[in-house]
């Protein structure tokens, strides 16, 4: 994964960059078990499915679409909503790319609404 780097990118975003490469060197979705990737603005929370043998994104839910603000509760709105999807599409087990996001707050969260509706990871 190449980092690209504009005059104007902060080095929070860079330092995140570096990070979310490190963690995508290391896991990757297949059609049995999908990647399921977080991104984090100011205001929304997106989670998106992805096959990487295919490079297919399967499924995608957002703040956005559940008509939400981005915080917590609804960061776990958005994971139990796309669990559900995950569920009756019969992909039980997933892996989880927390994007270079520290494991905490939001990411974590939507982790647990996806646990909720049955999904492994």
């Amino acid at each position: 994964m190449k980092i690209k780097r504009n005059k104007k990118t902060s080095d929070r975003v860079v330092s995140r960059l570096v990070k979310k490469a490190r963690v995508r060197n290391k896991i990757s979705g297949s059609a049995e078990r999908p990647r399921v990737c977080i991104f984090r603005s100011n205001s929304h929370v997106y989670l998106q499915v992805v096959d990487d043998v295919k490079s297919v994104t399967l499924l995608s839910e957002s703040t956005i679409s559940l008509g939400l603000k981005g915080n917590k509760e609804s960061a776990k709105a958005v994971g139990a909503s796309l669990g559900k999807k995950l569920f009756e599409m019969n992909i039980l087990n997933i892996v989880f790319d927390r994007g270079g996001y520290r494991y905490h707050g939001q990411v974590s969260s939507a982790a647990d609404g996806v646990r909720e509706a049955g999904i492994i990871f």
